[in-house]
């Protein structure tokens, strides 16, 4: 065969070419020579000499398959089988034998219609003649389809289609599946080669008129629901009417019409029913009825806004339980009790929300919102959150030693539930400074049970609110470790000078900015003359290797062990300093005066009258008046027996853990925050004026409150007031001319 152009009687051509074109359109059989000799044959058309002969084959083909698509109306219309069957069988052999057609013209398609095509930019801007474009054989039948099949037969074929329909949601006979599918598919398909909006046709010819149907019907199902059911029946029926309507959508429909579907049938059976849904929501959250609450999140979830009113039923039911739960306990171990109702609390509606909600954010931050009203709840403007405290002496129980205390593993744990509770907390610098303070405690007097736990913990909390918010923490760490060595340093200096202090004497020595400690115990003090000998040799050993640095004596931080000699068998006793000095005033004498003994520890009326009824109540003394006074004096019981022969005075530690003591310590701890917080306001205001240099009034405000909001919620009033303050100390100033305008003072 030669592919050189000749001169080519069309006619002769065309005539053989159209028996090929019949058998492929109708599929029938066609041998693979006569297939081949037909593309021959279609190729020597487009090149034939001297014009091709193109456009006369495109319009013979086009004229041939508008009288076949015309004979197919005929057939399908006066088909004994039904229109629908019949038409969709018509359907599937066109489409088919369009594809093969399609084929067959494969060079007429590439190399002469795609050059008469329009390009994009026609498209776009317009052409007088774009309705006369040529179309590739493929589309060219499509087109032919749905011009003299299709919208002749649209509203016989729709009507049947949603009669049909109909009556498989009524239970009746359902439809034959492949063919409704297979027709509505064929508005699709029709349009498949359009580059832009190829579903526009399916939807208005079947979608709209479908979702019309379908809107109609399930108003009417709602409203037959309603009648017969309860809410909860109500809302499961909803849920397996929208299954069984999902099911027949895949059935039947293109995947475009689903999620319109879906949405019709919500419409009609749970937004225009809404008030109803809402009226049975506070009754479903108050009985805490998963399956009702699950049915209607379900429901309620894919409309816009409805399940607002569900999620502020939660809210407030989560607050309540929360507040029931934790603001009345009673008892001696009320911190642990909070903390753990409060987990109980939070773990209970964590997994409703997970189960019944499917772990939704909404839902979750309701959960967020009730906790942190729940934990932050004052009860009135006068008084302060407790949460911090109860808080911080929670962790203080976990991390003491005790003969009833958890394994570490348990205490790991606990404090990583600690943190909940510490995410939810506003005020997190008043929990950092009761923290702080009680941590200061174990470790001076070596009551933590693991220093691996006290720095697991601190690391959480650094997790949590960032380095600057342990940083002190972390010094107290370190002082202890320095502490370690220095005492070892101070070991082997006494011996390489060769002293003997005749006592075990080991010391601390912290930092002054990085420790808590409390000031309302100092009292002058005179120390023992047992241990002048090792406070002096300290001093000595610290001046020689730090310039500069004072030394404070914290004597009511300190601890002693006294071996009592008097007795019918030796004890071990350890107690504060005050109380050796006190006791070790009897070596010489077995009775003094109450005026004696302050003469020689020089300790005020009130430390003095503390650690005497201390030792009155631990039995070592004996008193000879029952209110200590100046005229009292004091004696030794020589008829001191205890079971134990080493143990510890603690009464001083009870006394300052009674309730005055408690709310003076809460108090001082309160005005501690207030003056931290005015220096963190007030250097914030600073950072910030440094960087924007002039801002209003409002916005400083703002900005303010949304750098200090990761430590505290801080009071509008405070703000002011530390603006004004640094109005005084110019670092800032009013702008002239403006009443709420502020300039940063380089």
């Amino acid at each position: 065969m030669s592919l050189r152009p000749r001169v080519v009687d069309f006619t002769s051509v065309w005539n053989i070419l159209k028996e090929t074109v019949e058998g492929v359109i109708t599929l029938g059989d066609i041998s693979r020579h006569t297939w081949n000799d037909r593309f021959t044959d279609v190729y020597t058309l487009c090149v034939a000499f001297p014009e091709p002969l193109g456009d006369m084959l495109y319009q013979e083909t086009k004229k041939y398959l508008e009288e076949h698509v015309k004979h197919l109306h005929k057939s399908v219309v006066s088909s004994q089988e039904g229109l629908l069957a019949a038409y969709y069988q018509s359907w599937v052999e066109y489409s088919k034998g369009i594809g093969y057609l399609n084929k067959l013209y494969m060079y007429l398609n590439t190399q002469h219609i795609k050059k008469q095509r329009f390009n994009e930019a026609d498209l776009q801007y317009g052409r007088s003649d774009i309705g006369d474009q040529m179309l590739e054989i493929g589309e060219l039948g499509l087109d032919l389809w749905k011009k003299y099949m299709i919208e002749k037969l649209s509203d016989n074929l729709v009507h049947l289609l949603l009669e049909g329909i109909k009556q498989d949601r009524q239970g009746d006979s359902p439809p034959n599946q492949s063919v409704f599918h297979g027709v509505i598919q064929s508005f699709v398909q029709v349009e498949d080669y359009r580059k832009n909006d190829n579903l526009f046709y399916y939807q208005e010819i079947f979608e709209k008129p479908f979702l019309i149907k379908t809107g109609e019907h399930y108003t009417l199902e709602a409203n037959r629901l309603l009648q017969e059911n309860d809410c909860s029946q109500y809302m499961e029926k909803v849920l397996q009417r929208l299954d069984e309507e999902n099911l027949r959508s895949r059935k039947y429909l293109h995947p475009s019409s689903y999620p319109r579907v879906t949405q019709e049938c919500e419409r009609r059976m749970v937004a225009d029913h809404l008030q109803f849904l809402h009226g049975e929501c506070k009754r479903m959250v108050e009985q805490e009825s998963r399956r009702d609450l699950q049915h209607l999140y379900l429901l309620l979830k894919s409309i816009p806004s409805a399940s607002d009113a569900l999620i502020q039923e939660l809210q407030q039911h989560i607050t309540k339980r929360g507040l029931d739960v934790v603001y009345n306990l009673k008892g001696d171990n009320v911190p642990q009790l909070f903390v753990e109702s409060l987990l109980e609390v939070h773990e209970k509606y964590s997994n409703l929300i997970k189960n019944v909600f499917s772990a939704d954010q909404q839902f979750i931050g309701a959960l967020d919102k009730a906790c942190s009203a729940v934990i932050n709840y004052k009860g009135s403007s006068k008084f302060s959150c407790r949460s911090p405290e109860l808080l911080a002496k929670y962790c203080d129980s976990l991390l003491k030693k005790n003969a009833k205390t958890c394994t570490e593993t348990e205490v790991e744990s606990k404090l990583g539930q600690s943190i909940t509770v510490f995410k939810y907390i506003d005020d997190k610098d008043v929990f950092q400074k009761f923290y702080a303070r009680m941590l200061a405690k174990r470790l001076i007097y070596a009551q933590s049970m693991s220093m691996d736990a006290e720095e697991t913990m601190i690391n959480k909390l650094k997790q949590a609110c960032g380095y600057e918010f342990t940083s002190k923490l972390h010094r107290m760490f370190t002082d202890v470790s320095v502490s370690g060595d220095l005492q070892g340093r101070f070991n082997q200096y006494l011996r390489d000078e060769n002293v003997d202090l005749g006592i075990n004497f080991s010391i601390s020595v912290l930092q002054a900015g990085a420790w808590p400690l409390g000031q309302t115990a100092i009292s002058p003090f005179a120390i023992p003359l047992e241990l002048e000998k090792s406070v002096q040799k300290f001093e000595n050993f610290y001046n020689t290797r730090f310039n500069g640095r004072k030394l404070t004596w914290l004597h009511h931080l300190c601890n002693a062990e006294l071996k009592l000699g008097y007795l019918k068998k030796a004890y071990i006793v350890t107690m504060s300093t005050y109380q050796m000095a006190i006791l070790l005033l009897y070596e010489k004498t077995d009775s003094l005066s109450y005026v004696d003994i302050q003469e020689n520890t020089k300790l005020s009326d009130e430390q003095l009258s503390k650690q005497i009824q201390s030792l009155i109540e631990s039995k070592l003394l004996i008193s000879n008046t029952e209110k200590i006074d100046s005229q009292s004096s004091f004696s030794l019981n020589k008829d001191y027996s205890n079971k134990r022969t080493k143990f510890k005075l603690v009464a001083v530690i009870q006394k300052e853990t009674t309730q005055v003591c408690v709310d003076q310590e809460v108090e001082q701890t309160h005005v501690s925050v207030d003056e931290d917080r005015k220096l963190y306001l007030q250097a914030a205001i600073v950072r910030i004026m440094k960087a924007r240099k002039v801002l209003r009034h409002n916005a400083l405000i703002q900005e303010v409150i949304s750098q200090s909001k990761n430590r505290f919620v801080p009071n509008i009033s405070m703000i002011k007031k530390c603006i004004e303050a640094l109005i005084d100390k110019q670092y800032i100033e009013r702008t002239p001319n403006s009443t709420d305008e502020y300039s940063y003072v380089a």
